[in-house]
């Protein structure tokens, strides 16, 4: 599929492109420091579960100085409890197609990752953040609480205690803070990170598309279960793969040394 039939199915607040089997999605609303309305979160949805199946992996990104700073509280009206958790349900469905999708998804942080933002990059795979990267959740202040996810996904990357902070008293963590706490798993330079997650995109698509779907879908799943289950799953996924005809010829190539070994960077 090409970028223009990619563009031709999003909201303007979103762009995509190709780049060989990776595909590209930035959030486009740089004057509004990408902050989401419901119309870029219906397109989040739409793009997630509409991926030609060339396409092995996605890297998800933010046009101009910052990432996301979140919910577009322009758009907060008053809702009542049901209008309220079919908002919240509808960011859970479009953040869902990422975490649980079809392709692996790497996220390229800089500047602002506050709030549904934030929540936002929890639903990726792999994040990258540049040095101008900051990170906060200041639903508190405002009056409301988180909506995309957020309860979900970050205490299990960051801990209760520090995001109850983070809410609490609105305390913004830095790029190099969210590196040592285990928010990202890579910190670059700014300016750079859009190359370093397009090459991990690149190298991502690149694997066995059954490893790749056991990494995304099972791995998290065996990490909430009690041992004795986990491993009974983890038994049956590593037998599925390796049956799989891809990964024998891949077994193959590196027994009989035709694929390249691992090496320290």
């Amino acid at each position: 599929m090409s970028s223009k039939s990619f563009t031709k199915q999003l909201p303007a607040s979103l762009a995509a492109s190709r780049h060989g089997s990776v595909a590209v999605l930035k959030l486009n609303r740089p004057q509004k420091r990408n902050a989401l309305d419901d119309e870029t979160v219906i397109g989040i949805e739409h793009f997630f579960t509409s991926l030609p199946g060339d396409v092995a992996a996605v890297l998800l990104a933010g046009e101009g100085e910052h990432f996301s700073a979140g919910l577009d509280l322009s758009e907060l009206s008053e809702r009542d409890i049901t209008q309220g958790i079919a908002h919240s349900r509808l960011w859970h469905r479009a953040f869902e197609k990422i975490q649980f999708g079809k392709v692996p998804v790497v996220a390229v942080l800089h500047g602002a990752v506050v709030g549904g933002g934030l929540e936002l990059a929890a639903a990726a795979h792999i994040r990258v953040a540049e040095r101008s990267a900051y990170y906060a959740l200041p639903e508190g202040s405002r009056g409301i609480y988180v909506g995309g996810g957020g309860s979900v996904r970050l205490p299990r990357l960051i801990g209760v205690a520090r995001m109850m902070d983070m809410m609490l008293t609105g305390r913004t963590y830095s790029a190099d803070e969210g590196q040592a706490m285990g928010l990202t798993t890579y910190l670059v330079d700014t300016g750079k990170g859009f190359a370093k997650g397009l090459e991990l995109a690149q190298q991502i698509s690149g694997n066995a598309p059954l490893t790749n779907f056991a990494v995304m879908h099972a791995l998290p799943r065996i990490a909430e279960m009690d041992p004795a289950s986990g491993y009974s799953v983890e038994a049956l996924m590593a037998a599925i793969a390796q049956a799989d005809p891809d990964a024998k010829a891949r077994l193959k190539d590196f027994i009989e040394k035709r694929a390249p070994k691992l090496t320290r960077e």
